[in-house]
C-alpha cells in the first residue's frame, strides 16, 4: 500500500504535521499537502505566505544514513527543477541555498528539517512552497512571482502532481552530490557570476560536492559558503 497523502485545508505547517506524523511511525513516503499555512516558514526562521493558491507541501523521508540537509535541499531543487520547467515552459534557475527562480524572481523554496535519534537520523521533513495562483503580498511583487503569471493556465493540480514523485523519490542516503548532480546545478545556478558584498566581498562561483559555495575574494582569497545571507554588490 503506497504511504498515505493527508490533505489539509488550513494547518500551522506541513512540516509540523510530517513531524508529528513521523513521530506516530507514519511511513517514508508520507505526504501533507495544505491549501494555506497559518505559520509557515523558511530558511532562518524566515515566515513563509501560504494563502490559497499555492503548493504548500512536505514529505517524510527516512534516511538509512546522515544526510546534510544542504545538501538535500539542494538535490530537491535539482528535482523541482527538471519537472516544473516543462510545465511552465521558461527555464527555472536555483538560487543558493534553497529558492527557485524564475523571470528573475522567486518562485518558491524548500526547507529540509532533519530529526535525530542520538547518531542516527530517524526521519527528515522536506517542505516544498510553490507560488501557482495565490495573491502575492504587495512587498514581495518585484522579487516574487508565481508560476500562473508565467505559465497561464498552470493548475494547482499540474503542479502538485509533478511534486510529489519527486520528493518521494530524491536520493536521501547519498552524502555529497555527485559530478552531474554539482554540474546541474551550476548550470542552473542564479548566482554565478554575481559579486557579493556580504558575507565575503567577492565574484560567486559554482558550487562544491558538499553543498557549499564557492566565492572568489576580491583580495585574491577563496573562500567556499556553507550557510547564511547573501548580500548581492549594490543591493542593502
Amino acid at each position: 500500500m503506497d504511504p498515505k497523502v493527508h490533505v489539509r485545508a488550513t494547518t500551522t505547517s506541513t512540516n509540523d504535521d510530517i513531524h508529528s506524523l513521523a513521530q506516530a511511525g507514519a511511513p517514508d513516503g508520507t505526504v501533507v499537502t495544505a491549501d494555506a499555512m497559518t505559520a509557515g516558514r523558511g530558511s532562518r526562521g524566515r515566515t513563509w505566505h501560504a494563502e490559497p493558491g499555492g503548493v504548500w507541501i512536505s514529505v517524510l523521508r527516512r534516511p538509512a544514513s546522515s544526510i546534510e540537509t544542504a545538501v538535500l535541499s539542494l538535490r530537491v531543487g535539482l528535482g523541482l527543477a527538471a519537472v516544473l520547467q516543462p510545465l511552465v515552459g521558461h527555464p527555472l534557475a536555483l538560487k543558493w541555498p534553497n529558492d527557485l527562480v524564475v523571470d528573475q524572481r522567486k518562485v518558491g523554496g524548500i526547507l529540509c528539517e532533519m530529526r535525530w535519534h542520538g547518531a542516527r537520523p530517524e526521519w527528515v521533513a522536506i517542505g516544498v512552497g510553490l507560488n501557482v495562483t495565490n495573491r502575492l503580498p504587495d512587498a514581495l511583487r518585484h522579487s516574487a512571482t508565481t508560476l500562473a503569471q508565467v505559465a497561464a493556465g498552470l493548475s494547482l493540480a499540474d503542479v502538485r502532481d509533478a511534486v510529489i514523485p519527486v520528493l518521494r523519490a530524491v536520493k536521501v542516503d547519498d552524502t555529497a552530490l555527485d559530478p552531474l548532480e554539482v554540474a546541474e546545478f551550476d548550470r542552473r545556478n542564479w548566482l554565478q557570476g554575481r559579486t557579493i558584498s556580504s558575507p565575503v566581498k567577492g565574484t560567486v562561483g559554482g558550487i562544491d560536492q558538499s553543498g557549499g559555495l564557492e566565492v572568489a575574494g576580491t583580495d585574491g582569497t577563496s573562500h567556499v559558503l556553507r550557510a547564511g545571507d547573501l548580500t548581492l554588490s549594490g543591493m542593502a
